[in-house]
């Protein structure tokens, strides 16, 4: 298993767009255990991403909201976290 790490942008998105909405945290909260435990279909929709973010991947908490990282042989390093408008810019 990887280590799981946060980018600071990540923890202050966090903290802005998810955590002051309970569902929305509590789903954030499923989908990292799905993610966790190596699935990366249906709900979450894994997927590579292009053009200035090419080389990162995202995965679905709910289908606006994505959480942006990159995977390195060491770890799994979260980016981002927020509305498609907000983290593919």
């Amino acid at each position: 298993m990887k280590k799981l790490l946060r980018k600071k942008q990540f923890e202050k998105h966090y903290h802005q767009r998810i955590l002051p909405n309970k569902k929305l945290d509590k789903q954030f909260e499923e989908r990292l255990s799905l993610f966790v435990r190596g699935k990366r279909g249906y709900p979450l929709n894994d997927h590579e991403l292009t053009g200035k973010l090419k080389g990162k991947r995202a995965f679905s908490i709910t289908p606006d909201i994505r959480v942006v990282y990159q995977e390195t042989t060491a770890a799994i390093i979260f980016l981002d976290i927020g509305a498609h408008t907000q983290v593919y810019k």
